[in-house]
């Protein structure tokens, strides 16, 4: 005959922050704000006029809102009069940084909702690892870390992962 010992259960309740609520995401860290500047920093210096780089933009995706770390755009404009709450276009690129309190697999997830509408790049950083997978389709991906040079095929780029990552 089995025995079962009564076990008590602490009920644990998380507390989600405005930021989190909205963004449908965990609240991003020191090191999580410094790589996102970086790339953005980037992107502007390099390909001013080939691709913007966007942070925090409120994309609706199969009728949910998402708000990637950055996106990606070809072509998108500041216009004064005229902004958006949620833009209508969707990125040709996205780029999630993982933060210290999310899990990996939910990234990974996010990239197959990205890809199915229409996303062509989607680069997943793990800051502690300094690593950047590029995905250029679900379950595709080029790994680069430390000091590498990152080759975005897709995006038709390069990027010294050190000026990422300092």
């Amino acid at each position: 005959m089995t025995e079962y010992k009564e076990i008590e259960i602490e009920e644990v309740v998380a507390t989600k922050s405005a930021y989190e609520i909205e963004r449908n995401k965990p609240m991003p860290s020191k090191n999580h704000a410094i790589i996102q500047t970086n790339i953005i920093i980037q992107f502007a210096i390099k390909f001013p006029e080939k691709l913007k780089a966007i942070s925090e933009i409120s994309i609706e995706i199969q009728g949910k809102v998402r708000v990637p770390d950055i996106g990606i755009f070809k072509e998108i404009n500041y216009t004064p009069g005229n902004d958006e709450v949620r833009v209508s276009e969707m990125p040709i690129g996205v780029v999630e940084i993982l933060s210290p309190k999310q899990a990996l697999s939910d990234l990974v997830h996010k990239s197959v909702k990205y890809f199915e509408e229409g996303v062509k790049s989607y680069w997943l950083v793990l800051p502690d690892l300094r690593t950047i997978f590029v995905f250029d389709q679900p379950e595709e991906y080029e790994v680069y870390s430390k000091k590498q040079l990152l080759i975005d095929k897709v995006l038709d780029i390069k990027l010294e992962l050190s000026d990422i990552f300092k």
